[in-house]
């Protein structure tokens, strides 16, 4: 594993979190509020808002909610959608699951067991979503399922 340092590398992009100042900094709050997750002034300074921005986006992509702008934030900021999540398909088991889950009951796709379990019910549920928001709805959780999961609110 990278420390954040090395992986902030990657896009150019520093480490922010509360204190931190400067373009950086308004960057983050267009962006956070390109996503309606940030309501207060583009003013370059990291403060309570502005963490309370970035920890609604975090949860809205499923990263750690921590209020800190790492490598994984920027891309899914830049991207406007959840990175670097798993592909969870029937026999899948976890945290993960029971997110789905969630979400595709309170979207009204899921009446089953929040479980953690990807069973026959979690995978017509998100045949269901699929079709809906039309990609191709074969009950497998990758990417663009993640990022129409991501929409659903949570």
């Amino acid at each position: 594993m990278q420390s954040t340092n090395d992986v902030s590398a990657q896009l150019n992009k520093p480490v922010l979190k509360e204190g931190s100042t400067g373009d950086a900094v308004k960057e983050l709050q267009e962006l956070l509020k390109k996503y309606n997750t940030y309501t207060g002034a583009i003013d370059g300074a990291f403060g309570p808002i502005t963490k309370k921005g970035v920890i609604a986006f975090q949860h809205r992509v499923f990263l750690k909610e921590d209020g800190i702008v790492a490598d994984n934030t920027w891309r899914a900021l830049f991207k406007g959608a959840p990175v670097d999540m798993p592909i969870l398909k029937k026999g899948s088991k976890g945290d993960l699951v029971k997110t789905v889950q969630n979400l595709l009951k309170s979207s009204k796709d899921y009446n089953g067991a929040i479980d953690g379990e990807f069973g026959s019910k979690l995978e017509r549920a998100v045949k269901e979503l699929q079709k809906r928001t039309e990609l191709p709805h074969d009950g497998i959780v990758e990417d663009r399922t993640w990022f129409e999961l991501s929409k659903i609110p949570h």
